[in-house]
């Protein structure tokens, strides 16, 4: 296997990012939304209302309605992407999961690019 370069590895610390989270209402999830995008940590935040959700917890098994977050992000920025979110949200254990974006447009990327934080030194 090739090593990567050091500018490789820079790539994929920025390379974008899909990060689902669950919350229990449209009103949550618009807050949650709201505030990480304008810290510049998501470039945009879809609300999907009208999802089921069955889930082990507290040693049951529960079914609840809740709303899915699509937020586009970056790698280097899921560490305090994911700690707003515990701040912000209303659960004890929130879904914070994050998936590398494969291929997109390059346009698309470069508005990604554009629309979060430029470093971690800024908007603390």
């Amino acid at each position: 296997m090739k090593k990567q370069g050091k500018g490789a590895a820079a790539g994929n610390r920025r390379q974008a990012i899909m990060v689902l989270v669950t919350a229990a209402s449209k009103q949550d999830a618009g807050k949650i939304g709201r505030a990480l995008v304008k810290a510049e940590l998501a470039a945009c935040v879809n609300v999907l209302p009208g999802l089921r959700s069955l889930f082990r917890w507290e040693g049951r098994i529960a079914d609840e309605r809740e709303v899915l977050m699509l937020i586009k992000s970056r790698t280097d920025l899921f560490e305090p992407l994911a700690r707003a979110v515990r701040r912000l949200h209303r659960y004890t254990v929130p879904e914070i999961i994050a998936f590398p974006i494969a291929r997109g447009t390059a346009d698309y990327l470069a508005w990604i690019r554009k629309s979060t934080r430029k470093s971690l030194k800024t908007k603390h």
